[in-house]
């Protein structure tokens, strides 16, 4: 098995999560034409979390039964077909919303299976430690690369609704066609040793005292962080955008998940499997990032709007990492995939909270409402802090 067998993977990592995040900065655009109201349009971005779920929760768990390779290669077409959906009709929410869910069950199998896949590739050539790290990289550039193109195309670019879903229709496919030349990692178990099915979608390792105490509580702060720094923020600023409020959402995005980008580059300098520092450590940054938001929120201050999306970015970054090490080494033998689908579940209920916010900014303000998140955050990183320094039992198995 070559060395860079990996890249394949990668590459419609970066490909499906691209697909999944340029919607993200059009937000702007579409509340711009006035056909949909605030909450409708931040619905829009949540609801491809109803076609993500589904999909990490079987494609995961059947990736263990049937291999990764059946599972993982449908996501780059499905991802596609997403995209051209959405440019269908930029007018219509039902439209929008379809190609939505298919981003998201395009999405859900890429992280769920293609992390894992990953993972066990890195680990064929010897090195453990980098198939989480690999992982969440190719995804958060993807993410970033698909916010800041859509982004930019949309502002200076003409066919502002068509040209960037087109273009990540083509890369996508491109990606997909290189998988076939992936070996497989876990092959389809024979008939007669396959568990009956609903065995296999039965995560107990979800039962473990690790992934209670540390996982659960940082999970929804993962895209809860890039929720708050590239959807929410920057409609806050928009009359302070000098002109480009699009392209500013996009910058918004580029800066949150390039920092995010950053500290992954370093976080296995963090990451110890002794205790949780790298859950602490993200915690904390997640409080001080929800602080500033709040106070950007308040005093509508473009650089504090910055500073937060960066913060914020940052520890969106360092909490993905670390939960994906957590669970790498929680899972128990052949239960990866599945374990991991239910990680990314979790961190997607943080996908809800731009709607959240805009469902009840009548009654709280936005400024209290990011008091609160520093506030449950903090909260949050008080009971991994206390289970930090538990021992890291054997994984339950099956």
């Amino acid at each position: 098995m070559g060395r860079r067998t990996w890249w394949a993977v990668a590459a419609v990592l970066v490909a499906v999560a691209w697909g999944g995040n340029e919607f993200t900065p059009l937000l702007v655009m579409y509340r711009e034409q006035g056909n949909m109201g605030p909450v409708t349009v931040d619905a829009l971005l949540a609801v491809y979390v109803f076609g993500l779920v589904p999909a990490l929760l079987l494609g995961g768990p059947l990736s263990d039964r049937f291999g990764r390779r059946p599972l993982l290669l449908p996501a780059a077409p499905v991802s596609a077909l997403g995209s051209l959906v959405l440019a269908l009709d930029p007018a219509s929410p039902v439209v929008l919303a379809i190609g939505r869910l298919l981003c998201g069950v395009a999405l859900g199998l890429a992280m769920a299976v293609g992390s894992t896949w990953l993972t066990e590739l890195s680990a064929a050539t010897g090195d453990r430690g980098a198939g989480p790290r690999r992982g969440s990289l190719a995804l958060t550039a993807g993410f970033l690369s698909g916010a800041g193109v859509a982004a930019m195309l949309a502002q200076f670019a003409p066919w502002p609704t068509l040209l960037s879903y087109v273009l990540h229709a083509a890369g996508a496919l491109l990606a997909g066609a290189w998988l076939l030349r992936v070996p497989e990692t876990r092959p389809a178990l024979p008939a007669g040793e396959r568990a009956p099915l609903l065995d296999d979608l039965r995560i107990t390792a979800v039962r473990h005292p690790r992934f209670l105490r540390v996982v659960v509580p940082l999970a929804p702060w993962v895209f809860g962080c890039a929720g708050s720094a590239f959807a929410v923020l920057p409609s806050l600023l928009t009359d302070h955008a000098g002109g480009i409020p699009v392209a500013f959402a996009g910058i918004m995005a580029v800066l949150a998940l390039g920092c995010g980008i950053g500290i992954q580059v370093v976080a296995r300098r963090i990451d110890t499997p002794s205790s949780a520092r790298a859950s602490i450590v993200a915690l904390g940054i997640v409080t001080v990032g929800m602080a500033l938001a709040a106070s950007a929120s308040v005093a509508l201050s473009l650089p504090l709007g910055v500073l937060a999306a960066v913060v914020l970015g940052t520890g969106y970054g360092l909490a993905l990492v670390a939960g994906l090490s957590e669970v790498a080494r929680i899972a128990g033998p052949g239960r990866l995939a599945g374990l991991t689908a239910v990680f990314y579940s979790l961190t997607y209920l943080g996908f809800f909270v731009p709607m959240v916010l805009a469902w009840l900014r009548e009654t709280w303000s936005y400024g209290e409402m990011f008091g609160f998140g520093a506030v449950a955050a903090a909260l949050c990183l008080t009971i991994v802090a206390i289970s930090s320094r538990s021992a890291l039992p054997d994984p339950i198995r099956r």
